[in-house]
């Protein structure tokens, strides 16, 4: 009988082919059976999954049937196919510039010794930065009620606590002791608060008229003779830079001035200038 062709020119399928298995040749000779399809390879792959997963428990696999049609055991230890393990894809460090990124766990001494020490002196430039604008705050708060200097000695401001003219100094004056300097100002000039303090006295004085006396963070104390005007009450709290009275004329006075004096933590009265000069003020 003569065979039919298919249209594009293959021979019809032989109906006793249909039944035979298609093998493969390799190179040894032997011949192999054609791959299982695709479900076929998804069942095997969890079969395999599934008995790695016993061998790993160390447990005993049970055929179901023997070659006598009985449950035989067999040793969960024997041996199984080579594994090869294929990594997921991450794809944060896969993308395009994911190589750019840090491991988790990535640490100072994983980098070499150069960029190490490029990496402290970056920190140690962040501190630095952040200190100065620390102590930026702290000048700029001191300055912010109009004072016309101020400078930061340890953690604390100290300002100019009048604008004027220095007339009189620390010491011996007109056959008597001078226990402070005097700042000649108009009446009305503001007087600042030389550092935080807590207001010790604020009101008539025998010689001052009025006067304002602030005690420091540190004990000690600075006078403020001669006002015109308080603007702080007794037990305030003030801080650097506020104003807290202005010059006048008041008490025994030949003029408007501030009479300023500093008392040591023990009250002892001190030469104001060297004090103030420590603390970056000068007149």
């Amino acid at each position: 009988m003569a065979r039919h062709r298919s249209p594009s020119g293959a021979q019809a399928d032989n109906p006793d082919r249909a039944t035979r298995q298609r093998v493969v040749a390799v190179p040894s000779g032997h011949r192999l059976p054609a791959p299982p399809a695709a479900s076929l390879r998804g069942r095997a792959t969890v079969a395999a999954v599934a008995a790695g997963a016993v061998v790993a428990a160390g447990q005993t696999l049970v055929s179901p049937l023997g070659a006598d049609l009985t449950p035989q055991a067999v040793s969960a230890l024997v041996p199984v196919a080579d594994v090869t393990e294929v990594s997921t894809p991450n794809p944060a460090v896969d993308a395009i510039g994911g190589d750019q990124l840090l491991p988790d766990q990535f640490t100072l001494t994983q980098l070499d010794p150069a960029s190490q020490v490029d990496v402290q002196n970056l920190a140690k430039a962040v501190d630095l930065g952040r200190e100065l604008a620390r102590q930026a705050a702290i000048i700029d708060s001191a300055l912010a009620h109009g004072a016309s200097e101020a400078h930061l000695f340890g953690d604390l401001a100290f300002v100019r606590p009048a604008v004027g003219r220095l007339t009189s100094m620390f010491g011996a004056r007109w056959g008597t002791s001078h226990f402070g300097i005097d700042i000649a100002g108009p009446i009305g000039t503001p007087i600042y608060a030389l550092t935080d303090g807590v207001v010790e006295e604020a009101g008539p004085a025998t010689g001052f008229g009025l006067w304002v006396v602030l005690r420091h963070t540190d004990g000690s104390q600075s006078v403020y003779g001669h006002v015109n005007r308080m603007f702080v009450d007794k037990g305030e709290k003030v801080e650097a830079g506020e104003e807290i009275a202005e010059i006048g004329n008041r008490g025994y006075s030949t003029g408007p001035h501030l009479h300023l004096e500093i008392w040591d933590e023990d009250g002892s009265k001190i030469n104001p200038i060297p004090w103030l000069r420590k603390r970056g003020i000068d007149f």
